[in-house]
């Protein structure tokens, strides 16, 4: 039997909509967001804790944390319903990556979303199945239907468009860097709210993609990069950790085991 899903209400919308306007109002270049992305509620709750203003997901480690592999490999109602569990136990907005959109269409995206509490979302332009760009026009087509379809649900929704030219793009750097360029004004034109070049790491390119692009540009911190204050100095208005803080849980726990195995006291001293 197919599972049902209720369409949120007029209460649940407002909230949304609230949630949604404070979080799009923390993307401010040269003062950015941090989102050191969970996986769980457990991390989810971590994260509200320890301060930040909002709870992103990160697909790759969702995916990790209920057995699967990243790239949509992750059933939606699975996904979704990791993104529900979090929303529910923290206070904050929530933005949800959702990788290409699982295959759903515009309407019930947004409504799929909404369901789960995410007040935003990340969506790639590269496929998941081969990794190959999409088109920027067709992926600005997509940002613009999904744009639309929340309007019409009444649903607000902050859209973080991912950038992929530097993972699966070709050609010389700056020919790379001109694509992430063209492509980011053509998704802020389509209606996204920030966009994720994922894998600029360079401050010379950090800080051309921010002059050039003319909107909240999101960055990945990986280890190498500029401090956040320092990416903060280049301007840029959000700053994600992707898998980072669920790959050092992993390794940490690793160790852990490592050390009952041999019988040695597991906890760190001090």
């Amino acid at each position: 039997m197919a599972e049902i899903h209720e369409k949120p209400g007029t209460h649940e919308k407002a909230a949304i909509n609230e949630k949604a306007a404070a979080l799009r109002a923390l993307h401010v270049p040269g003062d950015p967001v941090v989102l050191p992305n969970a996986w769980d509620a457990a991390s989810a709750r971590a994260v509200a804790a320890a301060g930040f203003p909002a709870v992103a997901t990160g697909s790759a480690a969702v995916a990790a944390a209920l057995g699967y592999e990243d790239g949509q490999d992750t059933p939606v109602d699975e996904m979704l319903a990791a993104v529900a569990r979090i929303s529910r136990v923290v206070s904050v907005p929530v933005t949800a990556d959702v990788e290409r959109g699982y295959g759903l269409d515009p309407a019930l995206l947004v409504r799929r979303l909404a369901e789960a509490g995410a007040a935003g979302c990340n969506l790639e332009d590269s496929d998941p199945a081969t990794g190959s760009l999409l088109g920027a026009a067709e992926q600005a087509g997509f940002l613009a239907a999904v744009r639309a379809a929340a309007a019409e649900a009444g649903v607000d929704l902050v859209i973080n468009a991912r950038i992929d030219t530097f993972i699966h793009g070709s050609g010389a750097p700056e020919e790379r860097l001109a694509e992430a360029i063209d492509r980011g004004r053509r998704y802020l034109e389509a209606g996204a709210d920030c966009v994720y070049p994922i894998l600029a790491s360079d401050p010379e390119v950090i800080r051309a993609l921010v002059r050039e692009i003319g909107g909240p540009v999101n960055v990945y911190f990986q280890p190498g990069m500029p401090a956040v204050r320092d990416l903060a100095a280049l301007g840029v208005a959000r700053i994600s950790f992707g898998p980072g803080l669920h790959r050092a849980a992993q390794e940490f726990t690793a160790r852990m085991l490592g050390a009952i195995a041999r019988g040695d006291d597991p906890f760190p001293s001090g």
